[in-house]
């Protein structure tokens, strides 16, 4: 996927077995935050980061949707332990199909690599910003200044 392009549509369970789409995000700023491995310490720090500045994101006029290719019972218990209210997605069977829809599918551990999607309103792709490695976090500061650029 490439800036400019419009995000690929999904259609995916929630950690309390709802299905949310890509369209239920349209009409405001959208960050599609991929990551690997849920209970992992830099994927827990990461959303946990995004948990603490929810209000922050709102005030950008911006929804956040996480996607792991993981089941969503771990997801449940994940959210409850860490207090997400963000809906965590499962990408596990079709295994990673929407990770590969959007080119962050990783051959070698089976999970979605460290990357978000940054759209607009529309469902357009503004920005990516990827880790560029499983073991380093993305730093949420790059999320607040490319959802202000929109």
């Amino acid at each position: 996927m490439n800036v400019g392009q419009p995000a690929p549509a999904f259609t995916l369970k929630n950690q309390d077995n709802e299905e949310v789409s890509l369209d239920d995000f349209r009409g405001k700023k959208t960050l599609v935050v991929f990551i690997p491995f849920p209970f992992s310490g830099i994927c827990t720090d990461e959303l946990c980061s995004i948990r603490d500045h929810l209000s922050t994101l709102a005030d950008l006029d911006a929804n956040v949707v996480v996607i792991t290719c993981d089941t969503r019972f771990v997801h449940k218990k994940w959210a409850e332990l860490e207090g997400f209210t963000f809906p965590i997605l499962s990408d596990f069977w079709p295994h990673g199909a929407t990770a590969k829809a959007y080119g962050a599918f990783n051959e070698t551990t089976g999970s979605a690599n460290r990357i978000t999607y940054v759209l607009d309103a529309d469902g357009v792709i503004r920005e990516i910003i990827d880790s560029g490695s499983l073991g380093t976090p993305r730093e949420y500061a790059l999320y607040e200044e490319a959802l202000a650029k929109i």
